[in-house]
């Protein structure tokens, strides 16, 4: 007893016939006899199907006064299915309605079960529309919650003017994008700047930090996987590939991948289609590419580190990131933002910064660049006892001579030390370093983000 239909017919006769069949099969039956009383029907997408008289006007038996009011009911409610019906076996008009958009066709005088046959399979399709619309609007919502809580690039200095001239041109476009820069730059701001002005902004932003993913890992986290297709598969999988489908996937610290894996990836990006981990079946991809690393790839292609072919792939448009040293004043407009936003956070009020505190950071050369500022700012917020962040709230790491003060470090401050050193010394290559360091890459990996280097 679920379902709301209305039937629209000129014989009361054939209303009163189709109420006495529907009414105990369906919670709702409305009847109308007149066709103009359609459009005043307010609550028309509420129901769950039409049957739809193809004649109105006697002697006349085009069944175009029919076709008229399924284009006016599909104008106010497209998903909701309707039903045409007629006394008049005419194929061509029967053609002809579903080409408008009617779902079935049914003759008069009507077989009962039939029609009632008709009407279930009609209902359940409604249904099934009104699921995919809400999904979709669920999903459209989703994205426009994640595009809302984006960080905005903050900067005004001539090097972020430059770049984001850069962004905003390419940003327009499908090419494929690498971003380098130091480690803590803001890359994958970038990159969210990319997507948001271009014209997949409707669409989801999926990033995946490379250097986070083993080794055995990979294909299922990229590509998805099967249920079966191995010992912990117990349903299927969705990549982040197809996850990101006609939206923009950012891959950060690509440098990062082994040279195995980047065969699989730079075959994925030619072939433009996935296949899951456990199945033979191709899932084609529309993907905008957009890449991220602190290393120097076109060193590590020149020490067999990084494939050539690969580099071309994702290197169409190179963007750097300039370190924050070179941002001038940027660094104050950063330092207010952080200030702001860990004053709200820690219940501190408003808090601002002296001209001391100020000296101090525009002193300071930021190897940690922005991630650093921001850790060093909610530090301060943290500890600040006043309204004012004073010089002597801003605790800065000393690393101009670390033999000095070697006695006076943590073992957390001499670990990282080590790290930043050996990152430095070997150009950001993190299998150099991690042999250096005798750790596995992804311990390394995994110290580097802990740490904000």
């Amino acid at each position: 007893m679920e379902g709301k239909i209305l039937i629209v017919d000129d014989n009361k006769s054939v209303l009163n016939a189709l109420e006495l069949l529907l009414e105990g099969e369906y919670a709702s039956i409305t009847t109308i006899s007149n066709p103009n009383k359609i459009t005043g029907l307010v609550d028309l997408p509420s129901y769950d199907a039409v049957l739809l008289d193809m004649n109105f006007s006697a002697e006349i038996n085009t069944g175009n006064e029919g076709l008229f009011w399924l284009r006016q009911i599909k104008a106010k409610a497209p998903e909701l299915p309707v039903i045409m019906i007629t006394a008049y076996g005419d194929m061509d008009l029967a053609i002809k309605s579903l080409k408008e958009g009617a779902v079935d066709f049914v003759l008069k005088p009507w077989d009962n079960q039939k029609l009632l046959a008709t009407l279930r399979s009609a209902c359940q399709l409604g249904q099934s529309r009104k699921e995919v619309d809400n999904l979709k609007k669920d999903q459209a919502n989703l994205r426009s919650l994640i595009n809302k809580n984006e960080q905005s690039i903050i900067g005004k200095s001539p090097a972020v003017e430059r770049m984001l001239s850069v962004v905003r041109k390419v940003a327009q476009t499908t090419a494929n994008v690498l971003i380098t820069g130091e480690n803590g730059t803001g890359k994958e701001l970038i990159a969210q700047e990319i997507h948001r002005n271009s014209p997949r902004a409707s669409e989801v932003f999926v990033g995946v930090d490379m250097g986070s993913i083993q080794e055995n890992l990979f294909e299922s986290e990229l590509f998805g996987h099967a249920k079966g297709s191995f010992t912990d598969a117990k349903e299927d999988r969705t990549g982040k590939f197809e996850a990101a489908n006609r939206g923009t996937l950012f891959l950060d610290e690509i440098g990062n991948l082994s040279y195995p894996l980047q065969s699989k990836l730079l075959s994925t990006l030619q072939n433009r289609e996935v296949v899951k981990v456990g199945s033979n079946k191709p899932i084609p991809i529309d993907i905008r590419l957009i890449c991220a690393t602190n290393s120097h790839l076109d060193e590590m292609v020149n020490t067999g580190d990084f494939r050539e072919d690969l580099l071309y792939r994702i290197n169409t448009i190179h963007i750097e990131v300039p370190p924050l040293r070179e941002r001038g004043e940027d660094i104050l407009l950063l330092a207010d933002f952080f200030t702001q936003k860990y004053s709200s956070k820690y219940g501190k009020g408003q808090l601002s910064i002296h001209k001391n505190a100020q000296k101090k950071l525009m002193e300071y050369s930021w190897p940690g660049n922005i991630r650093e500022l921001q850790h060093t700012i909610e530090r301060s917020v943290i500890l600040c006892e006043g309204d004012i962040l004073q010089g002597e709230d801003i605790l800065l790491k000393q690393r101009s001579h670390p033999a000095l003060n070697e006695l006076e470090m943590t073992l957390e401050e001499m670990e990282r030390d080590m790290i930043a050193n050996a990152l430095s010394r070997h150009q950001g290559n993190y299998t150099a370093a991690a042999e250096q360091l005798g750790v596995s890459r992804q311990t390394l990996y995994n110290k580097t983000k802990r740490y904000g280097l």
